[in-house]
This record gives structure tokens, sequence and C-alpha cells, in this order.
């Protein structure tokens, strides 16, 4: 009797632990997706907290910086359970994804749903993606917007508009085939430059340079400088400057892709 007993501990003792590393990794995917779609790092840490705290939790450890993530909860009915998630990916800036995530931590917060139904929303909120015409359209009307707004005439502002939708096409395709995010904005901003060099001269009436301000920022990493600046603010200093770093070396490689066309054309 006293064997069976234990026998039958052991194995909620081990469902447990099961079900609350189940969890651990929908918590890690949400923090990832809320992360690599420009979240801040504090906004992320407190999302995490927060739903941890939800399903019972009595205390939640949660470090997160741009390129890792680590939780670590401790439930009232077992023992603690860590969980570290590499980030690999950058991302792009995709805010009705956190502001989904924010509003299922609330929800969670009220009333715990199950884990099975938590998988399937996490599942439907990353996958959640602006649709391709509207990327588009935002894209051009950026580039020549901000071309004119620059000091660009109405013809520099429609080529900057034209050059904006080569270039979200190859942000779009270049992500595929590139190792790293220094070499994706390199190429896309040597494709875009080489583009913008040959509108110059195909057009001595417009302004090159004008042009290529439209188009460049649209590959500006400006979310995550703002955010390095928050973080270091906040008080997550490592976060801050190491993400304040990747921003400068991004801006350094879309220098280089800019200038290269330049003075070869």
């Amino acid at each position: 009797m006293t064997s069976t007993m234990s026998a039958l501990q052991t194995g909620e003792r081990v469902n447990r632990i099961e079900y609350y590393n189940a969890l651990m990794n929908q918590l890690l995917t949400i923090g990832e997706s809320m992360l690599t779609s420009g979240a801040g790092v504090n906004k992320v840490e407190e999302t995490l907290a927060a739903i941890g705290r939800a399903y019972g939790a009595s205390r939640m450890d949660v470090f997160v910086i741009t390129s890792c993530a680590i939780v670590t909860m401790y439930p009232e009915d077992s023992c603690a359970v860590t969980q570290t998630r590499r980030i690999l990916s950058p991302g792009s800036p995709n805010f009705s994804r956190v502001e989904a995530f924010s509003k299922l931590s609330k929800e969670c917060e009220r009333t715990p749903i199950t884990l099975e139904e938590l998988t399937d929303r996490v599942e439907s909120i990353v996958s959640r993606q602006y649709p391709e015409k509207l990327i588009y359209l935002g894209s051009v009307l950026a580039a020549g917007g901000f071309a004119v707004f620059f000091g660009g005439t109405l013809m520099d502002g429609i080529l900057a508009a034209a050059a904006g939708a080569f270039v979200c096409y190859c942000q779009r395709r270049l992500a595929w085939i590139s190792p790293n995010q220094v070499v994706y904005l390199f190429l896309c901003a040597l494709c875009a430059g080489f583009v913008i060099s040959a509108m110059g001269a195909a057009f001595p009436a417009v302004h090159p340079d004008m042009i290529m301000i439209g188009d460049i920022m649209l590959l500006i990493p400006g979310v995550a400088m703002t955010h390095s600046v928050r973080d270091i603010l906040a008080g997550d200093t490592i976060s801050g400057f190491m993400r304040l770093l990747e921003t400068i070396v991004w801006a350094g490689a879309l220098a280089c892709g800019f200038m290269i066309p330049m003075w070869l054309i």
C-alpha cells in the first residue's frame, strides 16, 4: 500500500513538472516573439512574470537581453523549473503582436486559461503578419514623404517612392539568404544604392542624395536604438549597451552599402 501511494505521488510530481515545463516553453515563445516584434526588455520581463504568477508561481525570475531569455518559475506545488531560449533573429517591428500578448497576460491574470488554450492563443498571435500590400504601401509613402520632407522636390519624392518599393522587396527576399543582420542590411543598402544611383544618372534633374535620405529611413534601426537608450535609462544596462552597439554596427553597414554605389557610379 505504501509503495503504491509513493508511486502515485511520484507520477503526480512528474506530471506537474511536465506541465510547468510545457508552460515555460510557451512563456519563452511569448518572450521571444515580443522581443523580436519591438517590445522593450522591461515589457517582456513584466509580461512573462505576470503570466507565470497567474499560473501558480510564488516567484518568477525573468532575465531578458537582446539575444537570450532565461526564466525560472517557482510553483507552489512543485520544484523550481528553469528554461533558456537563445534568440537569433532580430525580427521586425510588429506592435499589434506586442499589444495582443499584453492583452493575453491581463486576461490570464484575471482568469487563467488552460494550457491547451494558451498554446493555441500563442500560436495564433505569433502567426500574425501585416498584409504584404500594406507593407509595400507604407514603404512607398514613407520613402517619398521623407525625401520631400528633407528638402527634395516632388520628382525626388516620386523616385524615392519607387525605390522604396524596391527596398521593401529586397527586405522581404534578402532576409532568407543573409547569415546575419549586418550582411542583410548591407545587401539591402547596396541594392538600393545602385538603383538610386542609376536613377540619378538617368534623370540629371533629380537629387540622388534626397532620394537616398528618403529610402535609408526604411532601413535605419530606429526602434532598436530608441529601446537601447530606454533600457539604459531604466537600469537594464547590459541589454541597453548590447542593443546600442548592434544598432551602431547596423548603421555602419547601411552607410557602407549606400556609399559603394556612389563611389562607383
